[in-house]
């Protein structure tokens, strides 16, 4: 398969340490809230969507987004996903995850509780979505 540009080709059955990474952070997150730690769940939150997204695209394509900019990450997941209202839902809070990301990052502001915990719900929603999908 040729290289494209910002995405690199992995070995489909690598899908499942890219899911153990996912589920890694995603209880991170859940300890970090525990202990206040709203920015840090925050960015525990992002990562956790990452790599479940990077997850779902080497399982359905062997491929993976590379780089910075997390669009591509969602156009990737986007092409490769098939067609459905629950794919339209998930991709929405992937999208709104990944604002709120760039929202912090570029004004240097902390998370707070309520955003923190309204990325986690949208993760939550976007993971069991994932985890539908790569337990098939």
């Amino acid at each position: 398969m040729a290289k494209r540009r910002g995405r690199k080709s992995i070995p489909r059955q690598n899908y499942k340490k890219y899911l153990d990474v996912a589920e890694h952070f995603y209880k991170a997150a859940k300890d970090s809230m525990d202990f206040d730690y709203w920015t840090a769940s925050g960015v525990l939150i992002v990562h956790s969507a990452i790599a479940f997204s990077d997850a779902l695209c080497i399982k359905l394509s062997g491929m993976k987004s590379i780089g910075e900019n997390h669009e591509d990450t969602i156009t990737l997941l986007d092409e490769v996903v098939g067609e459905s209202d629950e794919k339209y839902k998930a991709m929405n809070q992937l999208r709104r995850i990944i604002e709120e990301k760039t929202k912090v990052s570029y004004l240097g502001e902390l998370y707070s509780l309520s955003q923190t915990k309204d990325m986690l719900l949208r993760l939550e929603r976007f993971r069991k979505w994932a985890l539908e999908i790569l337990n098939r």
